[in-house]
């Protein structure tokens, strides 16, 4: 059954923890990080705050890097640059020297040797669509954010059929230690934010195909500023509602 509106991923690092027990079966990952872990800490905090994870991928490592400014200057804070793009590492590269402040990060990333690859270009995050066991061994008590794809606590990639937000309010409910991030086919942050997650990946909304293909980088801006205002307007209500 193909499903494609809506990823759940889990964000995992490592606790550094060992048991002697034997192993539980699989469940949800949690995301759990060493406190020496302080540039997985940094960047996962960077996460939470910004609310939104901008998607891109494009035809060519030019077209993504003028896609990539228009959206740093609509007010992204937070991008992943797809794997599928040409020249992606060397992207990668160029966008963490202009903006060393930026979470950059890389998406899609099947393997351990792509992952290396990233992290080598300045990649603060990894992300795939399933559970990649190799890279996450490897990304253990790294220096790297690993965000693997999930759908139920013992399935993996990919969800939507199952609810949307609302399937993310009901994980939540006896996984609310777990930093979810939803993704795939999102146009309104606030009903995901609202419902629970963490952060969502927005794609076509920042990176509009049409305005791609014009080479129209007002409007990827443009689109960028409302997706960052509405990542900041969700995390605002939810930051409200909590205290009440």
């Amino acid at each position: 059954m193909a499903i494609t509106s809506l990823t759940l991923s889990s964000m995992c690092s490592c606790t550094g923890l060992q048991s002697s027990a034997p192993p539980p079966p699989p469940r949800l990952r949690i995301c759990c990080y060493s406190s020496t872990q302080h540039s997985v800490h940094k960047t996962l905090t960077h996460i939470h705050s910004s609310g939104v994870i901008a998607c891109l991928r494009a035809n060519s490592a030019e077209l993504a890097l003028k896609a990539a400014h228009a959206a740093l200057s609509g007010g992204i804070s937070v991008l992943e640059i797809v794997m599928s793009t040409p020249g992606v590492f060397e992207v990668l590269q160029q966008l963490v020297q202009e903006h060393p402040t930026t979470t950059l990060g890389v998406g899609t990333v099947l393997n351990v040797e792509d992952a290396k690859n990233a992290i080598n270009a300045g990649a603060k995050f990894l992300m795939s669509p399933a559970m990649v066991k190799d890279i996450m061994v490897d990304a253990q008590c790294g220096e790297v954010l690993y965000i693997p794809g999930v759908m139920t606590p013992t399935e993996v990639y990919p969800v939507s059929a199952l609810g949307g937000s609302q399937y993310i309010s009901a994980l939540k409910r006896p996984f609310h230690h777990i930093s979810m991030v939803a993704s795939q086919g999102i146009t309104i942050v606030r009903e995901y934010i609202t419902q629970g997650a963490s952060a969502v990946v927005l794609s076509d909304a920042i990176f509009d195909k049409e305005a791609i293909s014009q080479n129209n980088f007002n409007e990827i801006c443009r689109l960028a500023h409302f997706a960052a205002l509405q990542g900041n307007e969700a995390l605002e209500w939810k930051k409200r509602s909590t205290l009440k």
